[in-house]
């Protein structure tokens, strides 16, 4: 489940039941959608505890934090697109 603001899915066309493509420079995956006003605008929230095809830590990057060494896996640029 992908979390979307009211805004973004109005500017993308989503209903209650839509799905959407959410896609980055490593691969694209598609989502049922929850519309709620506790995120950001321009933030799509998808939590990263899903395992095999779903796995969002597909999508995001793999740099290591210099210091840690922990990967950045909280974060990356997306397009969101709906998903007939």
């Amino acid at each position: 489940m992908a979390e979307i603001h009211p805004w973004l899915a109005g500017k993308i066309g989503l209903g209650l039941d839509s799905k959407i493509r959410i896609t980055s420079r490593r691969g694209s995956l598609v989502f049922q959608v929850k519309v709620t006003e506790g995120i950001q605008p321009r933030t799509v929230f998808v939590p990263f505890h899903w395992g095999e095809e779903l796995s969002i830590n597909k999508l995001t990057m793999d740099a290591l934090d210099p210091t840690s060494r922990m990967p950045e896996f909280k974060i990356c640029a997306v397009k969101v697109e709906r998903a007939d």
